[in-house]
């Protein structure tokens, strides 16, 4: 999933289709709050009428066991979720006695077969696991924002640099510092506190951090279907006219995910105003996930329609060595980001959400927080123009530097 950035310390079960959930993980749970809501208010409604005999009705954690007159069992069926309990239709047993309900017979993990859970050497070591991801995609966030901050000064500061493809490069850094920032704000929202139940979690400040991280997000992968288009654009107008396309670029990078974040959130508030938003079992997430599977789509025919292109124009005896030169050092960064960027989201895609959770999370976190480093790398840090002007600046500020010395040392001698 293309923006399911963050981690949560549950179990990965698959949701209940009735349940609806701040996540997909915390579904089981809420199905257990659900029944026992309802089973304590059938309790409260009995405890109005005195003078009943027999056993009352009792919530024992799993099951609601009605009322019972007293010599009399009753049976009831195991829970019916997926994926927790194999043996949905097995029935546990309870007698009521003159002390009270007995105990369930047969017990739950043997009539329904609930093998899944696992063991507290397992849960703690899932918890490490996800403590140590979680050090890692920070980790990788910190050093992505800190490289994106200095690409943006670097392009910035040097007005040599100041041109289309550089103005488009710092939108892309941007777009990747926000997502960074985003993932931090997620994170210090819903995880920060741990006594609080994030199944159950439902402020405005929650959401407006999902919002903000799913446009973020969002504004990530248009910015660099940006980064195609302006490259494709290059290559078909042979450098001119790409200035009349900057408010377009504008439009589609920050413009498209704005709308699309907007219709989500008035989707939600209508239709679904549950939980925290970030249950991407809910049909309102195709909302966010149809635009970014778009994005990759025409990335990827655009990878395929440069590289055609590229190969046409190397090939061209008539085009110049500076222009070969210029078209390779244009394209090798965006032909290899496209497929880095879209590939792996392409292939999660045709599974559902609950497929492959640990290599989603692993391409997500913790290599998908080092694509800012990345970018900064290949479209600044490696780029022959700005290690130039770098050079340039740096021996003009030694020039300078050597200088004042020198007009201060005679200054001294001549005093």
């Amino acid at each position: 999933n293309p923006s399911q950035d963050s981690v949560i310390l549950l179990p990965a079960l698959s949701p209940s289709p009735k349940v609806r959930g701040t996540h997909p993980d915390c579904s089981v749970i809420l199905h257990f709050q659900e029944r026992e809501a309802e089973c304590l208010e059938r309790i409260r409604s009995e405890s109005q009428t005195p003078g009943q005999e027999g056993c009352p009705t009792e919530w024992d954690g799993v099951s609601c066991w009605s009322a019972l007159p007293l010599g009399q069992s009753r049976a009831v069926a195991c829970p019916d979720i997926l994926h927790v309990f194999k043996n949905s239709k097995g029935l546990i047993q309870r007698n009521c006695t003159e002390w009270g309900w007995s105990p369930p017979s047969p017990p739950y993990h043997s009539a329904c077969r609930l093998d899944t859970l696992s063991s507290n050497n397992d849960t703690e070591a899932t918890a490490r696991h996800f403590v140590t991801m979680k050090v890692l995609y920070t980790c990788g966030y910190s050093t992505s924002l800190a490289a994106l901050l200095l690409a943006i000064g670097i392009f910035s500061c040097f007005r040599k640099l100041h041109c289309t493809r550089n103005s488009i490069h710092i939108h892309f850094f941007t777009s990747f510092v926000l997502r960074g920032t985003a993932v931090f704000i997620k994170d210090s929202v819903l995880f920060s506190d741990e006594s609080i139940d994030h199944c159950t979690m439902s402020t405005v400040t929650c959401k407006a951090a999902i919002a903000f991280f799913q446009y973020s997000v969002l504004a990530n992968f248009y910015w660099l279907l940006v980064e195609g288009l302006y490259l494709q654009t290059l290559l078909l107008l042979t450098f001119t006219c790409d200035r009349s396309y900057t408010w377009g670029y504008v439009l589609i990078g920050w413009g498209v995910p704005m709308v699309t974040v907007g219709v989500w959130v008035l989707t939600r508030l209508q239709y679904d105003n549950h939980g925290c938003w970030d249950d991407y079992s809910s049909p309102y997430w195709w909302v966010i996930k149809a635009p970014i599977l778009l994005a990759i789509f025409v990335n990827f025919l655009i990878f395929l329609n440069v590289t055609r292109m590229l190969a046409q124009k190397i090939r061209c005896p008539e085009l110049s060595k500076t222009h070969k030169q210029q078209y390779l050092r244009l394209t090798k960064s965006t032909l290899l980001l496209i497929p880095l960027f879209g590939v792996h989201y392409v292939l999660f895609a045709l599974f559902p959400e609950h497929v492959g959770v640990d290599a989603r999370l692993y391409f997500e976190l913790v290599l998908g927080s080092y694509q800012g480093f990345l970018v900064a790398l290949l479209y600044c840090f490696l780029n022959g123009e700005v290690q130039a002007e770098i050079r340039r600046n740096w021996g003009k500020w030694q020039r300078s530097v050597e200088s004042n010395v020198f007009n201060l040392a005679t200054q001294d001698f001549t005093a």
